[in-house]
Formats: structure tokens, C-alpha cells, sequence
């Protein structure tokens, strides 16, 4: 059986809000949690390989296909979004979850472990989008500046303007290369299922809240952050002062890739991933 064929559930939560995703495996919950223009379908690459060990769920974020919520406010974020896998843990009876994400769904992740630590057994993330973070140095004020120039003000004048494919196009060479593989192909069709997800971050009044170095210093599970060696330079930015707030997080940068690391060097990711939560999977 394909990925792709694996039966899709819908699991309905007390806020009105439904989420799709599949579910396969036995043993300790681990949840994944995709990026912003993912959706369930996001961690093929990770599925075999993590159902083998654990209970694991990859579910589509409130606007990923094939969810079908709406939402008039102009306020959404990684915030909302943990209240969503909080009530999902809540619904499917999960006390404590291994949390598994990338890039938005990182931040997610983050979230809701500062939010409900007591939830989190072990948390992975992947290049958490935490924007504010990059203005902690001057170095990483003019590189955010920069990509606000060249990506988010043109894509969300394009959302703005109707025009969503362009605007998912801007966004995707801004996020992760030019000449990456997700800007054209199968890869780009599949993230144009997506583009409500991406509209309704970019368009927040608030797309990047703060989780203060405070919080994230405090947070008590253990925490593996991930980057690409090869990521974009706001990326960087971001990450190198995520991981300078986190001095108990263990920090793996990983060569040959760029934003996406799960999927653009899966085996070493689900072999690095795997040897960690490996350590804290007795609930």
C-alpha cells in the first residue's frame, strides 16, 4: 500500500475546527507536525521508518488539505495552532506525545510545549520560523529586513492582488532556494493544495508571535533542534538564536540541506531522530 492510499481519518475538536490524518503503529504517541504549505502527506519519507517504533500520527494543520475550516480573523498563528494539537491529544485520549515538526510546524510545536509542557515527552524541531528571533542581532535584523523585501511584502501583495499561485511562488523561492525542489513539479502542485494555509500566516496580523528566550530556556523535555547547513539566510539567522536562547537543547545542523531537512536527507534524519527520542520514550 502507497502512502498515499493510507486510509485518511477526520477527527472533529470541541472548537469547531477539523483535522485529517492518518495514524499507524504501536508504543509510545509521536505526533508530526508539517510546515507551512505541508500537510499530512509531508512526512512520507519519515512514515515506515517511525511506525516500526512509536504510535504516530501526521495530521493536516487547521488550513491543509484536505481540511475544509475557515476563518474570517485576521489573527492567526503557531499559537492557535497548538491549541488544535493540544485538543487532538485531548480527543484521541493521548496524555503525552513525542512531538515531531518542521518549520512552521515546529514553531507549533514549541507552542504548545510552552503552553502545556506537561503534554511533550521529547520535541524535534526543524528550522522553527520564529522570525523575531533574527532581530536579536544587528546581523540578523538586515538579513530578516532583506527577506521581508524580496519575499513576504511582494508575496502578500500578491495574496492581496488575487493572486495566490505567484504569491505561493515567491514565498516557496524565499523559503526554501530558487532551484529548489519544491518550486516546480509534483513538489509545487502538491503545496498549491495548500495555499489558504500559507495565505492566512502571511496575512496575520501576527503570523510570527514571540515565545520569549524566557520560555523556551525553561522548558523542561528534551528538545532537538535541526537545520540545513545549505538553509536560506534568514533561516540561519533565526536558528543560531533560537539556539543560543535553548543552552539544554541539543543543536544538529546537517549537510546537504536546506529548510527541508526531512525530506532532503531523510535517512540521516530518521536516524539522528530516532537515536534521541529513543531515550525518552517510556511514558
Amino acid at each position: 500500500m502507497s502512502f498515499e492510499s493510507l486510509a485518511v481519518q477526520r477527527w472533529a475538536l470541541p472548537n469547531g475546527i477539523e483535522l485529517h490524518g492518518v495514524r499507524a503503529g504501536k508504543g509510545v504517541p509521536l505526533i508530526f507536525i508539517h510546515g507551512a504549505m505541508g500537510d499530512w502527506r509531508s512526512w512520507e519519507a519519515q512514515w515506515s521508518a517511525f511506525t516500526a517504533h512509536f504510535d504516530c500520527i501526521s495530521y493536516s494543520r487547521r488550513f491543509s488539505f484536505p481540511n475544509q475550516n475557515h476563518q474570517s480573523s485576521p489573527h492567526h498563528s503557531a499559537l492557535d495552532e497548538a491549541l488544535d494539537l493540544e485538543h487532538l491529544l485531548n480527543l484521541l485520549s493521548i496524555d503525552k506525545a513525542i512531538l515531531v515538526g518542521s518549520s512552521y510546524g515546529g514553531f507549533t510545536a514549541l507552542a504548545l510545549a510552552v503552553q502545556a509542557p506537561q503534554r511533550i515527552q521529547a520535541l524535534v524541531a526543524v528550522e522553527p520560523p520564529m522570525m523575531k528571533y533574527a532581530y536579536f542581532t544587528p546581523e540578523g535584523r538586515d538579513i530578516a529586513e532583506a527577506f521581508r523585501t524580496s519575499t513576504i511584502e511582494p508575496a502578500n501583495a500578491a495574496f492581496r492582488a488575487g493572486d495566490d499561485v505567484r504569491a505561493a511562488q515567491i514565498m516557496t523561492g524565499g523559503i526554501n532556494g530558487a532551484t529548489s525542489a519544491v518550486s516546480s513539479g509534483a513538489a509545487m502542485d502538491k503545496r498549491l493544495q495548500n495555499l489558504q494555509a500559507m495565505k492566512m500566516i502571511a496575512l496575520s496580523s501576527d503570523e510570527f508571535p514571540l515565545i520569549s528566550p524566557e520560555q523556551l530556556a525553561a522548558l523542561p523535555m528534551p528538545v532537538l533542534l535541526m537545520s540545513g547547513l545549505n538553509t536560506q539566510p534568514v533561516h540561519k539567522a533565526i536558528f543560531d538564536n533560537v539556539v543560543v536562547a535553548m543552552p539544554n537543547a541539543k543543536a544538529v545542523r546537517v549537510a546537504g540541506a536546506g529548510h527541508g531537512v526531512s525530506r532532503e536527507q531523510a535517512a540521516f534524519f530518521n536516524t539522528t531522530v530516532l537515536a534521541f527520542v529513543a531515550e525518552f520514550s517510556t511514558l
